[in-house]
């Protein structure tokens, strides 16, 4: 009676779309946008194997683009019902849904200027008036485990889940699942932030369940041994040294705020010196507010800050560009400085231009502070390629690379293990989704020797029957 099928999110860290059938109701868990090596891509723009018009309703775990970036695609083939997620998440959609049409437009109206399409014109997955109509769909809802009514036979409680504001675990519960009419609990993981990180509260124990699909991003890698605040402190004081610029690819919505943060940390205790800190990304900087006013997320320590009027995200030399024409005077700056633009990484966006200069540079330094997908030019500098291709460029990499694992917003392995360890019963199957093949079939291990349970790792486009 009911049933779940994975359109996304499988052998892949990115396109997460999970499709929840029960009594004739569908609902989509997530409406993520594929990213990375084109056979990936070209997925967005295939026949969809499930029909929009036919969904009831549409989950959001949290607002990174590859959990809602298909939504306006979504919508623009005629879904029109409730899409629901927490209030930050929503606030953050606002943001991120009109960007990622624009860059949707600007990348069809390049591809039409310089006759780089098979198709005559080149269109837009979608446009921000497919992105407006999106927004006004949305449902925000409250963070805190109280049930809602998703749709007829359909109720779901979103739970904090500490990966980036408004991220929530959720748990969906169907009525008359089963065919003796009880009711099937499906717990989404979403993406799990790790414990201790900053700005953030840990991510919620799990509640019971039925069946738990849990995220795998890092399931076969632990983050480093050295802090991140020392690794980022000696990678700063080295390049000071230099003279040196220092680029950060970084997500504009979480890693961005949690290097403001750290950076901002690092200068008040003395470790490293100040210098220009520039945030070349209007995202970011309307973000870092959606940051400051969803206060119920914060941890203690940074709700003391603020209660102090403080600015826990502002180093001390901080600028912060609006126009794109403020963007390019950046490469007239000289010395040491530190700059943090989108993507992170390397796959598209303002980064891609200081990084044409950056990489050939020998005493400059990129830091990665965050998964790099396979495919993307972020993961083949960090594997160490002498030579990459941006905008049509081939650029030597000549400079400093460096990794600083303890930033990334995903839970390792050993934190994912600790956060299931709170389960209060044993779930009839365990899913590892959100990460490469590797990945996910690591994870698996890694519960089935820790706990014994059943885990399974699905394929694109499998259906599961839940009993």
């Amino acid at each position: 009676m009911a049933k779940i099928t994975f359109y996304g999110g499988v052998g892949t860290v990115t396109g997460s779309k999970y499709l929840l059938e029960s009594n004739g109701k569908k609902v989509l868990v997530d409406c993520g946008l594929f990213q990375g090596p084109r056979e990936l891509r070209d997925r967005n723009w295939a026949e969809q194997p499930f029909d929009p018009q036919s969904l009831d309703a549409v989950i959001i775990t949290h607002a990174h683009i590859d959990h809602t970036g298909f939504l306006p695609r979504v919508v623009k083939l005629g879904f029109s019902g409730p899409v629901y997620t927490s209030g930050g998440t929503a606030d953050l959609l606002k943001i991120l849904l009109p960007d990622s049409a624009r860059l949707q437009e600007e990348e069809a109206d390049y591809r039409n200027r310089h006759k780089l399409s098979k198709h005559s014109p080149a269109l837009p997955l979608y446009d921000e008036d497919d992105a407006k109509a999106t927004l006004d769909l949305i449902k925000p809802v409250p963070n805190n485990g109280v049930p809602v009514e998703i749709c007829e036979g359909f109720r779901a409680s979103f739970l904090v889940a500490g990966h980036i504001m408004g991220a929530s675990l959720v748990l969906v519960e169907m009525d008359n699942a089963r065919e003796n009419g009880e009711s099937i609990k499906f717990l989404f993981s979403g993406d799990l932030g790790h414990y201790d990180q900053p700005i953030l509260r840990d991510p919620t124990p799990p509640p019971a369940c039925d069946y738990l699909m849990c995220e795998s991003t890092y399931g076969n890698r632990l983050h480093g041994e050295t802090t991140s605040d020392v690794h980022l402190a000696r990678i700063i004081n080295e390049a000071y040294k230099r003279d040196a610029p220092i680029l950060i690819p970084a997500f504009a919505v979480g890693r961005t705020q949690e290097l403001l943060y750290m950076i901002r940390e690092l200068e008040d205790e003395k470790r490293i010196p100040t210098m220009p800190v520039i945030v070349d990304s209007p995202m970011a900087s309307k973000a870092t507010q959606v940051y400051a006013r969803w206060t119920v997320e914060h941890d203690e320590e940074y709700a003391s800050i603020l209660a102090k009027k403080e600015q826990p995200l502002k180093p001390d030399w901080l600028r912060a560009t609006s126009s794109r024409d403020e963007s390019i005077r950046l490469n007239d700056m000289k010395g040491a400085r530190i700059i943090i633009s989108a993507s992170g990484m390397l796959s598209g966006g303002r980064v891609l231009h200081h990084a044409m200069r950056i990489l050939p540079n020998p005493d400059a330094t990129i830091v990665f502070v965050g998964f790099q997908a396979a495919g993307t030019t972020g993961r083949r500098v960090q594997d160490g390629e002498r030579e990459v291709r941006i905008m049509k460029n081939w650029i030597p990499v000549r400079c400093h690379v460096e990794r600083v694992e303890g930033f990334s917003a995903h839970a390792d392995w050993k934190a994912v293990l600790k956060w299931l360890s709170g389960l209060p019963n044993e779930p009839k199957t365990v899913f590892t989704t959100h990460g490469e093949p590797d990945a996910a079939e690591a994870m698996a291990g890694h519960i089935r020797d820790e706990f014994g349970w059943n885990v399974h790792v699905p394929g694109l486009g499998e259906s599961y029957e839940l009993t």
